[in-house]
């Protein structure tokens, strides 16, 4: 324990202490006047306490012993001992920064009831304290004791001049708003500003606490009245919005607000907010459309046109906008945007249209962070996927993942570029090697599972999948895996029924088991349950291979028309799918 400190900055904090003090005491106190201050206290804290007539106090054993055991008592974790021998040392003292000092150990391990005990006694020995006020209007509210701070609130609103009159009367809502009782609060900041009715400051802050009451009907009105005040005024816009009953009469109020104030930023971004909520994206794209006329360099605009390009399958118009926000941003750096997120949707349009290098620049723009591991990923991707197998292994195996998760990342990564290239079993071996690192991960041991069942070992796909049952007995996708295995070899049908309903139990609305139970049903001969599996699976997602099963189901039971019509549309989607191939050979069906 650093005693010498603590001795130190014990001698400062009764800098004001009679002089009978050691010399030696002294000596340091006086060398080291600001720096005691400033532990656990900042500028204002000091100006008060230079300011406070304090106590002439004279140190001595007793008192020192006392502060020391106190101090060194907090810093083995004895707030109790600490925080009760400073506020007695206080009390016998009457000196204010031993109370103060209490106040902070008790703040620290968040005993605010022990914490506002002190911080009254600070505020008995040290009544001109700003900061000892302060503390106390926090906690009072904080405990709901606004009997306690009204008359503090009331002095101050009378003795502030007009100027500053109405940013008081917003910091007193912002500090009323913490308390658990919202009703206590509205009623006392009523009173608070009943002398000030003129002020708009008034009316916003019966406005926010009447809304944070419930009180939608007073919230409005006194919205309202805020825009008979200053009718260009936009927070009271948004507030008055924010009360209507239903989002149509809020984007009414806006639209009309904006009509009489077409500059006003807030509202605009706001009711282009509330359109994309409603999926009317056009009309939302217009709003922007008109921020962006008033300041092209706009961040915020160019990125939300962006994002809502992509949203709405526009890709020219996210590419146009994401790439003039990147390059404004930067020729103007701003630390508090990150630009990861357009990287991401510029690289993935590019992608998209094939161009290739395109993608891979944008993802090169991807710095260290926490999508840097998933974007060096994708480049790999993306470099096998057009030949340079090599390259994107050699990108991988440079990559410095840190912590299991993201090495795992690398390990699968790296495997499915393999397995992509059709060499299943050096796939394998990799995620092998994983699991002897980490023999307990169910994610890489679903992946070694479903690996082993494209290489054919089955038994040791079967292993892993139990494994991860014994593990994970909610994991679903085991339970799903194996049971959908079993159905499609038709072996162990019954195991297969009871896994897969298991793991229906646990995702009840997954289309993808219900496909697995359709399938099932229908290798035990229940053709009607079948279909109905995979019509319900179907309808919540119409994917390839879920209409390849219902298909068959309808072609067993007679109708073939409409079997056909589900295997035309599966190869349209997909004309290569091997499931598809496989089930129209199987059957002798031409399309």
């Amino acid at each position: 324990m650093k005693n010498a400190l603590v001795i130190v900055t014990l001698s400062v904090m009764l800098s004001a202490c009679a002089a009978a003090k050691p010399p030696s005491l002294a000596a340091k106190e006086d060398q080291k006047p600001s720096a005691a201050v400033s532990q656990g206290a900042d500028k204002k804290a000091a100006s008060d306490a230079l300011n406070e007539q304090l106590p002439s106090v004279e140190l001595t054993e007793d008192l020192l012993f006392k502060l020391l055991r106190a101090e060194l008592a907090n810093q083995r974790g004895d707030w109790q001992l600490a925080y009760i021998t400073m506020l007695v040392t206080a009390q016998e003292t009457r000196d204010p920064r031993l109370a103060r000092r209490a106040a902070e150990i008790a703040l620290n391990v968040k005993k605010t009831g022990e914490a506002l005990s002190a911080v009254r006694l600070w505020r008995e020995l040290a009544p001109n304290s700003d900061e000892a006020s302060q503390f106390y209007l926090g906690l009072v509210v904080i405990g709901d004791n606004l009997a306690e701070a009204k008359p503090i609130f009331t002095e101050r609103l009378q003795e502030v001049g007009p100027q500053a009159r109405g940013l008081l009367i917003l910091q007193i809502q912002r500090l009323l708003a913490r308390t658990k009782d919202k009703g206590a609060a509205f009623k006392l900041m009523e009173e608070l500003v009943a002398p000030y009715p003129g002020l708009v400051e008034t009316h916003i802050a019966l406005a926010q606490s009447s809304f944070a009451n419930g009180d939608l009907a007073r919230a409005r009105a006194e919205a309202a009245k805020t825009l008979e005040i200053k009718p260009d005024l936009e927070i009271a816009a948004l507030m008055l919005a924010q009360t209507m009953p239903n989002r149509d009469e809020a984007l009414q109020s806006m639209a009309g607000f904006l009509k009489a104030h077409p500059k006003a930023r807030d509202v605009r971004i706001a009711y282009a907010k509330i359109l994309i909520d409603d999926k009317q994206y056009a009309a939302a794209q217009k709003q922007f459309a008109i921020l962006l006329k008033e300041d092209p360099n706009d961040l915020t605009i160019l990125y939300a046109m962006g994002i809502l390009g992509a949203q709405m399958d526009d890709r020219a118009a996210a590419e146009k906008y994401l790439s003039a926000y990147l390059q404004v941003l930067e020729n103007n750096p701003d630390d508090e945007r990150d630009p990861v997120q357009a990287l991401l949707i510029l690289s993935q349009i590019a992608e998209d249209r094939k161009d290739f290098p395109a993608a891979l620049k944008w993802l090169a723009q991807v710095e260290p962070g926490t999508a840097y591991l998933d974007a060096q990923i994708r480049s790999a991707q993306i470099m096998a996927a057009t030949g340079d197998l090599n390259g994107a292994r050699n990108l991988l195996s440079h990559l410095k993942p840190e912590g299991q998760r993201e090495q795992i990342q690398v390990m699968v990564a790296d495997a499915q570029l393999l397995r992509d290239a059709t060499r299943v079993p050096e796939a394998l071996a990799i995620l092998s090697k994983g699991l002897e690192r980490f023999p307990a991960d169910t994610g890489l041991l679903y992946d070694y599972a479903m690996l082993a069942e494209k290489a054919d070992k089955l038994d040791l796909m079967e292993a892993a999948l139990r494994k991860i049952i014994r593990l994970a007995p909610d994991n679903q996708h085991a339970y799903n895996a194996l049971g959908y295995s079993y159905a499609e070899r038709n072996i162990h049908l019954q195991e297969a029924y009871t896994l897969i309903e298991k793991a229906l139990k646990l995702t009840p609305e997954d289309p993808f088991i219900m496909d697995s139970m359709g399938w099932v049903q229908f290798r035990l001969g229940k053709l009607q349950e079948a279909e109905d599996f995979l019509r319900r699976a179907y309808a919540l997602r119409p994917d390839v291979e879920i209409g390849v099963h219902l298909g068959e189901v309808l072609w067993v039971k007679g109708d073939k028309e409409a079997a056909q019509k589900l295997w035309r549309d599966a190869r349209q989607k997909d004309p290569q799918n091997e499931l598809l191939k496989s089930t129209l050979t199987r059957l002798r069906v031409p399309l």
